[in-house]
């Protein structure tokens, strides 16, 4: 009896998601931006902005406070300790394997990375905010790394993977997962139903995907817009970030650091943050 040809479907299965994209970006000193609202963020939104940084032992080097509105922010380091602090009140520091969730709203300002002797390797993810949240108010969350939920190898930093969930909640559906494989260790994300953006990027090693195609550290790569499995295994020792999510149906309409889904809601949102930087300058704790 002849066996039924596979589906395209069923193809697209076995092969593994592919990737449609890929890119290393633009390196400013320490920091290698991957993507930004008004390139790759269009495509990937709601993740509109991804920067890596590897930040030598004993570096001085920092971000002194800056304003957003419209985003939420999200910091996870592999290695290191970052120093934090916003406009909130909040200050300290942020450990390897802790998240900063920094959800600017309306408008807020935040600055820290200096002050630490050791190397620091991580990412900072904006995520796009919903017309609903992105001129709400401003929400600033620090986990230790004990707080962050876990399956297996993955850190949940938004939303859930297998049995964990992050207590992180996100205005949008989406999932953005930190992951550590060993040389060998092989490892496969199910994107939830309707996940069809979806990208990962490389902060250390390499990785081979079921599709026969490699990612380097340095690089980001998109995958095709399916609902389908993303399956890899590291070729060294590795660390990563996923991101998946619906797509973002809103505009992106651009300010310096804003980000909003239309040209009232960046002006009421840059109102706010100049109205902030005012009153910090006021106080002297900004540069005249």
């Amino acid at each position: 009896m002849k066996t039924p040809a596979a589906t395209p479907d069923q193809s697209a299965k076995e092969a593994g998601r592919r990737i449609v994209h890929r890119t290393r970006g633009h390196a400013q000193g320490p920091i290698t931006r991957l993507m930004s609202p008004g390139d790759l963020g269009r495509r990937l939104k709601p993740f509109v902005f991804l920067d890596l940084f590897d930040i030598e032992k004993n570096s001085s080097f920092g971000f002194g406070p800056h304003p957003h509105s419209g985003i939420a922010t999200v910091t996870h380091l592999f290695e290191g300790g970052a120093r934090y602090q916003d406009t909130t009140g909040a200050t300290g520091i942020l450990p390897a394997g802790g998240v900063e969730w920094f959800k600017a709203g309306g408008g807020a300002w935040h600055g820290g990375g200096g002050g630490q002797a050791l190397s620091r390797r991580g990412f900072q993810l904006w995520v796009a905010l919903p017309p609903e949240h992105e001129l709400g108010p401003v929400e600033s969350i620090y986990q230790a790394p004990e707080e962050v939920a876990r399956d297996g190898p993955a850190s949940v930093l938004v939303g859930t993977h297998g049995g964990a969930a992050s207590t992180l909640k996100s205005p949008a559906p989406l999932n953005y997962l930190a992951v550590r494989l060993k040389a060998g260790e092989s490892w496969r994300y199910q994107p939830p139903a309707g996940h069809t953006v979806a990208w990962m990027a490389l902060a250390k090693g390499s990785a081979s995907l079921a599709a026969a195609e490699r990612v380097d550290a340095g690089e980001l790569v998109v995958f095709e817009p399916t609902e389908a499995a993303i399956d890899l295994r590291a070729d060294v020792d590795t660390e990563l970030v996923i991101g998946s999510a619906p797509p973002h149906p809103h505009d992106l309409v651009l300010g310096s650091h804003s980000v909003h889904s239309s040209p009232a809601a960046l002006m009421a949102g840059e109102r706010q943050i100049g109205e902030i930087g005012a009153r910090l300058q006021k106080e002297g704790r900004l540069p005249a």
